[in-house]
């Protein structure tokens, strides 16, 4: 066999336990048993095995697994995504209370999506990507180095000369 264990899913797993029940005649503990053998910490639970093969005991043969009850996911669509991402750009600062309000949307589906879907963080009360590319870790190095050369000029005079033509562009780009 080329697959391992992870490969086995909970798709498979109910057929596997259809078949050991209806064609070897084996009850629910020695289908465990022969499952944790084989599968190891891949194994369904003994209290999984005893509910598939109550339901095969009942006649009810399916092995797809019944659709949840609930509301579905509908809000993480790629438009709502894209819409708070341009909130975010447009304002750095807004609020996740804020975004809710404005979408509609509950404030915990959007920090979901802020943190998971769009990989963004708040840090000193901005959201900031949490991993900068190679040309933005780049500009914020050489705008370092020049406040640092500006201060190293004349640290006591360190604000206005850096408030100059060339400091105005330098504290913008930030």
């Amino acid at each position: 066999m080329s697959g391992d264990a992870s490969d086995f899913n909970n798709i498979q797993t109910p057929a596997v336990i259809k078949f050991f029940f209806f064609l070897q005649g084996k009850a629910s503990k020695e289908i465990q048993a022969i499952l944790t053998e084989i599968l190891k910490e891949h194994a369904p639970s003994y209290a999984t095995v005893k509910n598939w093969v109550a339901q095969f005991k009942r006649r009810v043969f399916s092995t797809c697994v019944a659709p949840r009850p609930g509301r579905p996911k509908t809000v993480t669509t790629p438009e709502i995504i894209d819409q708070i991402h341009e909130l975010i750009l447009e304002d750095r600062r807004i609020s996740v209370k804020s975004i809710a309000e404005q979408l509609d949307i509950s404030c915990e589906r959007i920090g979901s999506i802020i943190h998971e879907d769009l990989d963004m963080r708040k840090l000193s009360a901005k959201w900031v990507p949490k991993c900068l590319n190679a040309d933005q870790k780049h500009q914020r190095c050489h705008s370092s180095e020049q406040i640092l050369k500006f201060f190293r000029r004349d640290p006591n005079d360190f604000l206005s000369g850096a408030i100059g033509d060339h400091g105005r562009n330098l504290f913008i780009s930030l």
